[in-house]
């Protein structure tokens, strides 16, 4: 469904293109005041962020487009190199979560004498990639992290837009620590305080999260204090492009 919907978006988009460019923008603007025009000025905003939500789909389906299958941020926030340059030469690695590898692909090839694996439950994201240009000291295996992990004797778990997902994250956490025996977790999720919009549409009931399955979009206290329930200790916490990263240890 969604490919025919797009295929006749294409077709449509050719008449479309057939307005003059600035009549299209005024058009466009025109629509959203009109859909925001209401007594109640909270009625309006919460269309308004209903449509902000369909515009950042589709400009998230053309970022993918442009990057052939691949979402440019990974390019452009260079979010990457966090993980690189707190890895290790030597490290076992495991990046839970990895969906199509990019991170665990770029942590492989930057530390060549690491040892890498990926694991993941979406098999159609796993299979691109196993298919992807691969290192030998990276591979990929499925399974549901949430119920058992490769064994490794890992050094370092990766969590980059993971824990989001997950219900129990305290309980997650704390697994996983016991079951690896990682001493180090490197974690990234979307951070709640990124902007003003985020407090108004939790305040208007409108849906805040950048995604549908996500549980909760952390604020910093609350990420330290389900970090800490877990028995980690944050060594170094960053708040860029609208996200936090940090650095975790295993509490002793």
């Amino acid at each position: 469904m969604k490919a025919l919907l797009l295929t006749l978006a294409n077709g449509l988009a050719v008449i479309w293109r057939l307005i003059p460019g600035r009549l299209r923008t005024g058009l466009i603007t025109g629509f959203f005041v009109l859909e925001s025009r209401h007594p109640d000025p909270a009625a309006g905003l919460r269309r308004l962020f209903i449509l902000r939500d369909r515009l950042e789909l589709v400009t998230n389906e053309r970022a993918m487009a442009l990057g052939r299958g691949e979402h440019p941020k990974h390019r452009l926030t260079d979010y990457h190199r966090f993980f690189i340059d707190r890895i290790g030469a030597r490290d076992r690695v495991l990046d839970i979560g990895c969906g199509y590898g990019a991170v665990a692909r770029d942590v492989a090839l930057s530390h060549p004498e690491a040892t890498v694996v990926g694991i993941d439950m979406n098999r159609p994201r796993l299979d691109q990639a196993i298919a992807s240009d691969n290192p030998p000291n990276l591979r990929f295996v499925e399974g549901d992290a949430t119920k058992a992990v490769p064994d490794g004797g890992w050094d370092v778990i990766v969590l980059s837009n993971v824990l989001e997902h997950i219900s129990d994250r305290v309980g997650f956490l704390a697994a996983v620590r016991t079951s690896t025996g990682a001493p180090k977790f490197l974690i990234r999720v979307p951070h709640f305080e990124r902007e003003w919009q985020m407090p108004m549409r939790k305040e208007l009931g409108v849906n805040y999260y950048s995604d549908d399955d996500h549980k909760i979009e952390h604020t910093l206290a609350e990420f330290r204090a389900e970090t800490a329930a877990a028995g980690l200790e944050i060594a170094e916490i960053l708040t860029p492009w609208g996200e936090i990263w940090a650095d975790c240890r295993v509490a002793r």
